[in-house]
């Protein structure tokens, strides 16, 4: 037997552990293997840090098979245009166990060349050492060589988030020593999600098709937040939308530079199931960022959030004393239509009224008690 025969046995051995730490049925597993993200594990434990473990979209990535891969080094796919500075800056983070995104010329096994964002991070087990390094890749050579294109890449851009997300929030319930770092891909992907559509919002000449581009980018970040908001967490299977409101009004209310928007919160913890957070994020950037547009007129305004949760389920009340504007009918529509979407996806009630000058929305959700307290 070869050294390399012995080294490719080695790194299969390794994947093979891996694999059988989960459960035929573990949705993260499943999730893994089948999503059409580009992923691998490596075992920086043996020589070279070989790749131990990668799905098929990796292969049709790069056009390896698995028996090329598996005990070969990440450094197969650099080529002779590959930045020198770039590699020197994925070996010092890997050196040091510490996360790193690049943006990386590579080569597929036929020559051919890709831009590859690549985000890697390190796995450790309970004592805080290094077994695995994870690592996803986004092929972005349209977005990188034309700007035309970027429309066609926003678009598969969102598709990607939309699927991996659903698959990345099955795997949470499997609680295996990946599921942190396979949530913080999503997060990863917002970001580049945001960054082409504010590339796109950028080289566009039509202000009403760049004002629709900003909208989407802001419901985006929100989304983003609360992914950083549930990767943070010790616990990912729940969600504090008290934590998440008051961020997402002070920054809200802080991009506008305004000193005379006046906030007011009153907002007691309130822990949901994580599957509930992005429809949660999307109602409340709703509100809250209509209440924020109102009090953008020459009087300013001042807005109440409050969070309180009486009796197996809370409510969330946002109220303002911003004087009404006249908002596009376009952007309402739209707002309305996804505002009654994620109410009817969360079963929750919202409703309306205007007394004294006063705007006061009241969105209220049944939450089992056994189920907000059971993590």
């Amino acid at each position: 037997m070869t050294d390399r025969d012995q080294h490719q046995m080695d790194a299969r051995d390794a994947g093979d552990r891996l694999v059988s730490g989960h459960v035929s049925e573990d949705p993260f597993a499943a999730a893994f293997k089948a999503t059409r993200m580009p992923m691998i594990v490596t075992d920086p434990n043996q020589d070279d840090n070989p790749i131990i473990f990668c799905n098929a979209a990796f292969l049709n990535l790069t056009g390896y098979s698995d028996r090329d891969m598996v005990g070969s080094n990440c450094r197969v796919l650099q080529g002779p245009k590959t930045d020198p500075e770039t590699v020197t800056k994925i070996r010092n983070a890997v050196a040091a166990g510490e996360d790193v995104a690049v943006d990386i010329l590579n080569y597929r096994k036929d020559g051919s060349t890709f831009w590859n964002a690549v985000f890697i991070s390190p796995v450790r087990d309970e004592t805080g050492e290094i077994i695995y390094f994870f690592a996803s890749q986004l092929d972005f050579t349209n977005v990188k060589s034309r700007e035309a294109d970027l429309a066609a890449a926003r678009h598969k851009a969102e598709e990607e988030v939309a699927t991996q997300t659903a698959n990345l929030r099955a795997a949470l319930s499997a609680r295996s020593l990946l599921v942190h770092e396979v949530d913080h891909r999503v997060k990863n992907n917002l970001l580049t999600m945001a960054s082409i559509v504010k590339m796109q919002a950028r080289v566009t000449k039509d202000e009403g098709n760049r004002r629709t581009l900003m909208s989407v980018l802001n419901r985006i970040e929100a989304l983003s937040t609360v992914q950083r908001k549930l990767f943070t967490l010790d616990d990912v299977s729940k969600f504090d939308i008290s934590d998440f409101i008051r961020e997402l009004v002070t920054d809200l209310v802080g991009a506008t530079g305004r000193k005379d928007i006046r906030l007011a919160l009153d907002l007691q913890p309130v822990y949901v199931p994580a599957v509930k957070a992005t429809p949660l994020s999307l109602i409340v950037n709703e509100l809250v960022g209509d209440a924020v547009m109102r009090g953008l007129n020459d009087g300013g305004g001042e807005i109440n959030i409050r969070v309180i949760r009486p009796n197996g389920h809370f409510i969330i009340t946002v109220e303002d004393t911003s004087v009404p504007v006249e908002v596009n009918p376009e952007r309402a529509e739209f707002s309305r239509m996804l505002l009654n979407a994620s109410a009817l996806q969360l079963g929750a009630q919202i409703g309306r009224k205007f007394e004294n000058g006063r705007t006061i929305v009241e969105v209220k959700l049944q939450v089992d008690g056994i189920q907000e307290h059971a993590h």
